[in-house]
């Protein structure tokens, strides 16, 4: 293979690749119908000149024929006359427009054939121009709603699908932590609240302690201060306080012990 066949074959590949980058599906189709109607348009004004001419034929053709029957009829004439030699001119000329009447005759045959053709093509051509209109703008919907879709591909595409699902994982992640500390300071809230309310209750604690406190000292006080029957108030005489027997200070002490003991487990 020689350099220039090379050279000549990757300049035509460059340029079909340009060719078929640059062809629109939309203009070459409007741009085809365009040129089937201008074919139509071309083929219409063959139609017409071929229907003329074959008027033009015909009408030759009849005018032949009218021709050779007039001289048919003046050969006869001429023969009746006794003018031989005037009738064989009649005859001769009769001849000239049969052999002219023939040759149109012919000639008009193909003719006809021929607008017979033209009109059947021109029928078709019609019937393909609207075929390819409808055509047309099918395939333009479905060529737009390709681009359409080929677009939203792209975009979607560059949106960069996978970082904004990281940056969705992320904000998720300080939701979470925001929730997990907001819950967090509501605890400690409550555990503030709840040792005020401790507070309170061992406030409680201590005014119950003071009164059973006094509740278990109030018996031994009123068993010290009891008066005898007939005997005077204790308040009044010195001796009541040694009338106090070794079994009650015992059980006095006992109560003190136990009262101590029940201090020292709170």
């Amino acid at each position: 293979m020689g350099l220039f066949d090379r050279i000549s074959r990757v300049a035509r590949a460059n340029l079909n690749d340009l060719v078929s980058k640059a062809e629109d599906p939309e203009k070459i189709l409007e741009q085809a119908v365009i040129d089937m109607q201008e074919d139509l348009v071309q083929l219409r004004q063959a139609v017409a000149s071929a229907i003329a001419s074959q008027k033009r034929s015909e009408q030759q053709y009849n005018q032949a024929q009218t021709q050779s029957n007039n001289w048919q009829q003046k050969a006869q004439l001429a023969l009746q006359k006794g003018d031989e030699n005037l009738a064989r001119e009649a005859l001769l000329r009769k001849k000239t427009y049969a052999d002219t009447s023939t040759t149109l005759k012919s000639q008009l045959d193909q003719q006809f054939t021929q607008v017979d053709t033209l009109k059947r093509s021109l029928i078709a051509l019609e019937g393909k121009i609207s075929e390819a209109k409808t055509k047309k703008d099918m395939l333009r919907a479905r060529a737009s709603a390709a681009k359409a879709q080929e677009q939203l591909q792209n975009t979607v595409g560059n949106l960069g699908t996978g970082s904004a699902m990281a940056a969705f994982e992320r904000m998720e992640e300080k939701v979470l932590q925001l929730e997990a500390r907001s819950q967090a300071a509501a605890e400690l809230a409550g555990a503030d609240l709840e040792s005020q309310f401790a507070a309170l209750e061992s406030g409680d604690v201590d005014l119950e302690l003071e009164a059973m406190k006094a509740q278990m000292l109030a018996p031994s006080t009123s068993q010290n201060q009891a008066q005898l029957p007939g005997t005077a108030p204790a308040a009044t005489s010195p001796q009541a306080k040694t009338t106090t027997s070794p079994q009650d200070q015992q059980a006095v002490d006992a109560e003190l012990e136990d009262l101590k003991k029940q201090l020292d487990q709170l």
